[in-house]
């Protein structure tokens, strides 16, 4: 009897090592998975890289750029959002935002002071399609001292937006916070998306100068698209990108809801309501003259989606209440 119960007690040892070893292994198994899964998260460039820009040339960076210029506020507003405030060295003189844009050298405005981009030492700058070939003998200048510009592409829709973003990260090293940015982004889209899901459409009119030379967007434009993200009808939408329109034709389309941007002349708002035979238009009879940052639309950077929100309540104040 007592060699039975030696054998059941050796058995029993036997048999808690080996569960002992098998919680080990998959404990082990399951830290394992933690680690590949936050180095797979944890996302770094690599150097060399070389990356083809907005005009089809290929741009090399040694490493992550230590000393940036950039020629434009779209680019700024990117790069900012990247943490990259630090490594900013120079910044076009219209840059206002964010805030500390306000504080890093200018080197001008569309025609950008060489000299100036020289003596700031950059490794890197960050120029764009919209303007590369008024600026193209500039450009030229700073790729013969040696300095690697990069052409950003001009981003016609939100997707090229966050492509714009990722890319940027990419050569600054801060893919992982990119990728943050993008998310952010669509998120507010949808947001958007859902609270204006179930509203009546209603039809808007976005303007850009005042008159006589009144321009609005067609279709084919980015602000078609904030349109239909935001479940809203654009009553120019048969005529085709940017274009001048009168007075006469607003009242004709009789829009629900008329969008200014910016204050192009004092008091906008209050002028279109007193514009001739304004009166008429359901857009002023129901006070929705509305006057929304244009910079939040116009430039393609992280805070578009901010500018789709502001485009929703402008059309659909109650559904942001």
């Amino acid at each position: 009897m007592k060699k039975i119960w030696q054998l059941v007690s050796m058995l029993m040892m036997a048999f808690v090592l080996l569960v002992g070893c098998s919680q080990g292994d998959t404990q082990q198994s399951s830290t394992d998975k933690t680690n590949t899964t936050s180095q797979t998260n944890d996302k770094t460039s690599t150097y060399p890289m070389t990356v083809k820009d907005a005009l089809g040339n290929h741009i090399e960076f040694k490493e992550a750029p230590k000393r940036i210029v950039s020629l434009v506020p779209s680019n700024t507003e990117i790069l900012f959002a990247l943490g990259l405030e630090h490594e900013i060295v120079g910044v076009n003189d219209n840059d206002d935002y964010p805030k500390a844009a306000t504080k890093k050298t200018k080197i001008g405005g569309m025609e950008f002071n060489v000299e100036k981009v020289l003596s700031l030492k950059p490794d890197a700058v960050f120029a764009h399609e919209s303007n590369a070939k008024s600026v193209e003998a500039g450009l030229q200048q700073l790729k013969d001292a040696g300095i690697p510009v990069f052409v950003v592409k001009s981003a016609t829709s939100f997707e090229e937006t966050y492509s714009t973003i990722k890319q940027l990260g990419q050569i600054t090293n801060k893919e992982q916070k990119a990728d943050q940015i993008i998310t952010s982004m669509k998120k507010k889209v949808k947001d958007v998306q859902a609270k204006v899901a179930n509203v009546k459409q209603r039809t808007a009119f976005v303007e850009t100068a005042d008159e006589p030379d009144i321009f609005t967007a067609g279709k084919d434009t980015f602000m078609q698209e904030i349109f239909d993200l935001a479940k809203i009808k654009n009553v120019v939408d048969d005529q085709s990108g940017w274009f001048k329109i009168d007075t006469e034709e607003i009242v004709k389309r009789n829009p629900d809801t008329i969008i200014v941007m910016e204050d192009y002349v004092p008091n906008i708002v209050e002028k279109v309501k007193k514009r001739q035979g304004f009166d008429s238009i359901t857009a002023v009879k129901n006070d929705a003259v509305v006057k929304v940052d244009q910079d939040l639309t116009a430039r393609t950077g992280p805070r578009l989606a901010d500018g789709l929100e502001e485009i929703a309540k402008a059309v659909y104040p109650e559904a942001f209440k």
